[in-house]
């Protein structure tokens, strides 16, 4: 298979960061039982994941180009390796707080770089709709293996023994950097500008156009949706369906599992369907699962729970949402990507992990305020506003992607 070596590497990457950026629920629940801290004070590990995603892909995403994808990709490797040991020696909320800003500049750097090198390893609208829809896929699933792992070092009685999972991500971590290190690729020579300045100005002038923003909009409506539903679950779970903590991590594994299938799925249906059909009738499914489904969900009579048989099966329901809204990240990205040049997709990558952080952060707040406020039982209910106004964006999205293309 041509560029296997890099695909590859490019998978394994985002896999490794996939565990790691989105154990934030996970230590969100950990940092509420052991440190002492409210749920709105929690949900500050969010900002401190996404703030750092904002600033660094803003500062860079226009001229990482410049700096090479590689080099950038091992020093978020390194960085991720190194935060990793310190979380396990600080084992105190600050020390969480750290480690997610840690994990968000990597993270800014890894995902600005494996969008762009996307575009230059595959050719045409379809294959970057496959690979990207694979790739976000497999993100999902390493989403899934976090909520085994860390149970997998919980040990009741000792509140510190869930720190050990630490040491694996810091070896993971190391490993994928060594693998990088030894893949050899072409870079391309596509860069934005005339220099640092222009290239920055290049990723600026990106915002005026009206198919940017609209997709900007778009991305930030999901990333809220998707991001809010992700990280208080395991919440969710222990609060209304009153399971025990390691039962309810493991639980929204399911949300997980089903965003990595539905992000294989449409990478398939992409080859035959249009994306914007396919995208809305995902929308569709998602608003009716928590239209009909979560009810029932927070109403469900539940006993005592100690195995996974012992959950009424209405419990393994809401989690399927994953399956509906799976498809619309990678192929809201992969159609706005693939109507530009590719001199342009490192800075347009910039604009899509900026909004999407932005949009992944509001969404968290939002959520663990109506945690607070409103009830675990009502806050997801919530999520049909974004929904809604995303379908809107869908086909006005179609119609200026349709656009730029005839433009070319």
């Amino acid at each position: 298979m041509k560029n296997s070596g890099i695909k590859l590497s490019l998978y394994i990457n985002y896999f490794v960061f996939a565990i790691l950026l989105n154990s934030v629920g996970i230590v969100i629940l950990k940092s509420i039982n052991n440190y002492g801290v409210d749920e709105v004070q929690a949900s500050t590990l969010e900002l401190f994941k996404d703030l750092p995603i904002v600033f660094v892909s803003f500062l860079i995403a226009s001229f990482l180009p410049r700096i090479g994808y590689k080099k950038s990709m091992l020093a978020g490797l390194a960085i991720v390796t190194v935060a990793c040991i310190y979380m396990y020696f600080g084992n105190s909320f600050s020390s969480a707080q750290i480690l997610f800003m840690c994990v968000g500049v990597s993270f800014a750097l890894i995902k600005v770089s494996v969008y762009s090198v996307i575009g230059l390893v595959t050719e045409g609208e379809k294959a970057h709709n496959k690979m990207m829809s694979s790739i976000e896929g497999v993100f999902m699933f390493g989403i899934a293996l976090a909520y085994f792992l860390f149970p997998a070092f919980n040990t009741e009685g000792s509140s510190d023994a869930w720190l050990r999972v630490y040491w694996l991500l810091a070896a993971l971590s190391a490993i994928s950097f060594l693998f990088l290190y030894f893949t050899k690729f072409d870079e391309g020579h596509e860069i934005p500008g005339t220099d640092l300045a222009d290239d920055m100005r290049q990723m600026l002038k990106l915002l005026t156009r009206i198919l940017v923003l609209v997709f900007v909009i778009s991305a930030f409506l999901f990333v809220m949706i998707e991001q809010g539903i992700m990280t208080w679950l395991p919440t969710f779970n222990e609060r209304v369906l009153e399971l025990p903590e390691n039962i309810s991590i493991m639980m929204a594994s399911i949300l997980a599992v089903s965003l990595g299938v539905g992000r294989l799925i449409a990478g398939w249906l992409a080859q035959k369907f249009d994306w914007v059909w396919i995208l809305a009738i995902c929308l569709i499914g998602a608003m009716a699962l928590v239209t009909f489904v979560l009810p029932k969900t927070v109403e469900a009579e539940v006993g005592i729970i100690n195995t996974f048989s012992d959950i009424p099966l209405i419990g393994y329901a809401f989690p399927i949402v994953g399956l509906f809204i799976a498809p619309i990240y990678p192929l809201l990205n992969s159609a706005v990507l693939s109507a530009l040049p590719r001199k342009l997709h490192s800075p347009m990558t910039g604009l899509i992990v900026i909004f999407s952080a932005l949009g992944g952060t509001l969404g968290s707040r939002i959520i663990g305020w109506l945690f607070k406020n409103v009830g675990a039982g009502s806050a997801f209910f919530y999520t049909l506003i974004p929904m809604v106004l995303l379908l809107i964006a869908l086909f006005a999205l179609k119609r200026l992607t349709k656009k730029a293309k005839q433009d070319g």
